[in-house]
């Protein structure tokens, strides 16, 4: 069993989270069978750590990152803040004022051992103590599309074949009085 801690990042933890970003989106890619986009890869990169910039120069006042450590080591992130225009664009601007839930990265090596539960979940909690009352997702990432239809059902909205023929993309949005805090006991 990990002995798993959540907590806000910190300027200190920047190079660590640089190398987890790096690591996690090239793994990301690789398993959608992209891994030779290498402007896609990069491009993603660059974003999450300017996102993460963005959370310690304002002290999560517009974006809010937790990560989860390890035994001292980053392990993984999640994030929320304000939402994206391909959302925005999507929805029609309906969920142009509506946090944006994202930036859900665990290292692969502890990739299925809850540790994306419990970020979310710490998350979710973290929207509670804000009186953040609704969220909503996007993914590109066909691996990530079945994890977040597991936890919250169906995407309210499905943009056919936006990647490649094939390869959709899907958006979700709930209110958190609907989405239970699970937590599993061992």
């Amino acid at each position: 069993m990990l002995d798993i801690s959540i907590r806000r990042p910190c300027w200190t933890d920047i190079e660590e989270l640089d190398r987890l970003f790096t690591v996690t989106i090239a793994d990301a890619f690789a398993k959608e069978g992209v891994g030779d986009d290498l402007e896609g890869i990069n491009s993603q990169i660059a974003e999450k750590r300017q996102l993460l910039r963005e959370d310690l120069e304002t002290n999560g006042a517009e974006r809010f990152f937790l990560i989860a450590c390890s035994q001292g080591k980053i392990v993984g992130t999640i994030a929320y803040g304000p939402c994206s225009e391909l959302i925005k664009d999507c929805s029609d601007g309906k969920l142009k004022d509506v946090f944006e839930l994202g930036s859900v990265y665990v290292l692969p090596e502890y990739q299925k051992k809850g540790i994306g539960t419990l970020l979310l979940n710490s998350m979710l909690i973290a929207f509670l103590s804000r009186g953040i009352e609704e969220f909503c997702l996007d993914s590109g990432y066909t691996r990530a599309q079945y994890v977040w239809q597991k936890k919250f059902g169906k995407p309210n909205i499905i943009l056919k074949d936006y990647w490649r023929e094939g390869s959709d993309h899907m958006i979700w949005h709930r209110k958190l009085g609907d989405t239970p805090v699970n937590f599993r006991v061992f």
